[in-house]
């Protein structure tokens, strides 16, 4: 297949320098992200293991209902990058603007939905009833700065669309270390508990939302176009995401299973599995920024037309996704112990955690793959794809949930289902990659 772009393809030097001038601020943007969660974590793990499960059932809905609504970062940033790749930056701009719009709607009526079927969605869990109760709290006190999640998430991928990962690190880490200070104050200081928690991520979103509005506002009047909601620009990005809303449910469904699997182990096992799982997203929030850099820099690729620079754009990037599964991994079974003992004090509680990230250090490889594989079709506009295989993989780890199910099968078997999920999803997306149905060209993808 002939490359129909007039510019030559950058040599693997040149490649590697336009993919690290936007994963190395991802990388810091990424990880200050789970870096609050994990903070959070540890804040609240000193509270008890009651506090602790809690955190962990509340926060597999918080990230369920966020995660689905994550189409708002990439498909704004793959539409973004084409238009911007086609030579049409005044619609890249008024699709930033309308992205926040979106996001604002969908963060509302979510945030609605969930507190009107909250507790019934906590009782899903299975979780002794100390943890559910604190779950609740957090839960509920959380929903009020769901809006403020997804205007941030649109206005991330507005940035990303415009190839600028360094803004995003910015307010990031402004948010995020505005995050640890108030939840330290309200935690530790004012004694407020696992509420204090939620509240102090509460503020810290809703600065983050108004500093991503200002920005992309600014965007959009240096281009002059519309700043009211236009129904044709917010239905375009939704179509857009459609499907990567259907991939991303599955995605937060086969997680959220994992952690009620986890519930049923007890309160001891379901401590262990939040510490761990949120390392886990740790480092799948560092390995992102490859995945970020591919929805950019691919897109751009292809918008320009060219096929050729967008496949030597894909292999460099994957290639750098799975050498940093192996050096993050490596780094986590090596330090399991010291990692264990920033989180909790607990023997029987540390016991299973030390475990539970080596398992965590394993998987890493292949899940940096998968990112990278995630973020080239993503990139592409393959997302229907994408939706398909994501289904596929729910499949698989559900068909394996009742053999890891209950008190008398150890965590290690629930990390091993995950690992088979994550594998599952590199086979399908890698088949993908190695044909070239995704490489379609043209502002719209249609070519």
């Amino acid at each position: 297949m002939n490359d129909p772009g007039p510019a030559p393809v950058p040599s693997p030097r040149s490649l590697d320098r336009q993919i690290w001038a936007l994963a190395a601020p991802a990388v810091l943007t990424l990880a200050s992200e789970p870096l609050y969660l994990l903070a959070d974590t540890a804040i609240v793990g000193r509270i008890g293991p009651e506090a602790l499960g809690g955190l962990a059932v509340a926060t597999a809905l918080l990230l369920f209902a966020t995660g689905m609504l994550v189409f708002l970062t990439f498909g704004t940033a793959a539409t973004v990058a084409r238009l911007l790749g086609a030579g049409r930056p005044t619609e890249a701009a008024a699709q930033s603007v309308q992205g926040l719009w979106l996001g604002l709607g969908l963060g509302v009526v979510v945030a609605i939905a969930m507190a009107l079927g909250g507790d019934w969605l906590l009782g899903l869990f299975g979780a002794e009833a100390a943890v559910i109760a604190d779950a609740r709290t957090y839960l509920y006190v959380n929903l009020w700065g769901l809006p403020a999640v997804t205007v941030a998430l649109a206005g991330t991928g507005a940035l990303r669309g415009h190839l600028d990962t360094r803004t995003p690190l910015v307010v990031a880490v402004g948010s995020n270390t505005l995050n640890v200070v108030l939840t330290l104050w309200f935690v530790n200081g004012l004694d407020h508990g696992i509420g204090g928690a939620a509240l102090g991520t509460v503020i810290a979103k809703l600065m983050a939302a108004v500093a991503y509005s200002v920005i992309v506002v600014r965007l959009g009047r240096r281009r002059q176009v519309r700043m009211r909601p236009d129904r044709r620009g917010i239905t375009a990005l939704a179509v857009v995401g459609r499907d990567l809303f259907v991939r991303t449910v599955a995605l937060r469904g086969a997680l959220t299973i994992t952690v009620a699997l986890a519930a049923r182990k007890g309160t001891v096992a379901l401590a262990a599995y939040q510490v761990a799982f949120q390392w886990w997203g740790f480092l799948a929030y560092m390995l992102d920024a490859l995945e970020a850099a591919a929805q950019s820099l691919v897109a751009n690729a292809l918008g320009a037309g060219q096929r050729v620079r967008a496949r030597a754009t894909a292999r460099r990037i994957l290639g750098w996704a799975v050498v940093g599964g192996v050096v993050v991994g490596g780094l986590t079974v090596v330090l399991a112990g010291p990692i264990g003992r920033l989180f909790t004090d607990d023997p029987a509680v540390l016991a299973l955690l030390t475990t539970s990230l080596v398992w965590v250090g394993c998987i890493q490889p292949v899940n940096g793959a998968a990112f990278a594989l995630d973020g080239i079709l993503v990139g592409a506009g393959d997302q229907k794809f994408l939706a398909a295989a994501m289904l596929v993989s729910l499949a698989v780890l559900a068909a394996g949930a009742p053999l890891v199910a209950g008190s008398t099968v150890g965590l290690w078997a629930l990390w091993v289902l995950l690992a088979v999920f994550m594998g599952t999803r590199v086979v399908l997306l890698g088949v993908r990659y190695l044909g070239d149905r995704w490489e379609r060209v043209g502002a719209d993808g249609s070519h």
